[in-house]
């Protein structure tokens, strides 16, 4: 069976990455001149830890059927 609690902490951990990569594009693009391949990859990274984040809660939250 899932280790609820690893679950936990596991999302935890890549809300804090996505939140921290949320704040470094930010501030990548305020200032100034902005490296856009760089900033692409930070997107994509943080698109891909959304995907993870969604996937985890949604082992986490039961189905229910309405």
């Amino acid at each position: 069976m899932i280790d609820i609690e690893s679950m936990q902490e596991r999302l935890a951990a890549l809300r804090v990455e996505h939140r921290d990569l949320d704040e470094i594009i930010d501030r990548l693009t305020a200032d100034g001149p902005v490296n856009q391949l760089q900033i692409q990859r930070l997107k994509k990274r943080k698109l891909l830890l959304k995907d993870q984040i969604t996937m985890i809660e949604s082992r986490l939250l039961p189905d229910i059927i309405a």
